[in-house]
């Protein structure tokens, strides 16, 4: 095996440039085939539904996708930006309610 196998893969951080920061991690969820779950949400399976087999594996695929996806998500922002989305998820929140 070669020893580039084991390279993290560069993430690249949020810098306040949003629409340069946006196009690359757009590009880089893409590369990882990640896309399309941020795009789409992950199907909710509805309580008493039946699955088969290659529905249930097609489904916690995706949501080990969103998971892969929403971490490189948090890697790129510092802890200051991260608390001020939350900080705003949670006023909205709280409006609607």
């Amino acid at each position: 095996m070669s020893e580039s196998s084991f390279m993290q893969p560069t993430i690249s951080k949020f810098d306040r440039h949003y629409d340069h920061w946006a196009m690359l991690m757009k590009n880089f969820l893409r590369s990882k085939e990640y896309w399309d779950v941020v795009e789409n949400e992950v199907p909710a399976i509805a309580e008493g539904v039946g699955l088969t087999n290659a529905q249930r594996k097609h489904i916690d695929d995706q949501k080990l996708k969103y998971l892969k996806a929403k971490n490189y998500l948090f890697q790129a922002l510092d802890h200051f930006i991260l608390e001020t989305i939350i900080h705003k998820i949670q006023q909205r929140t709280y409006e609607i309610l």
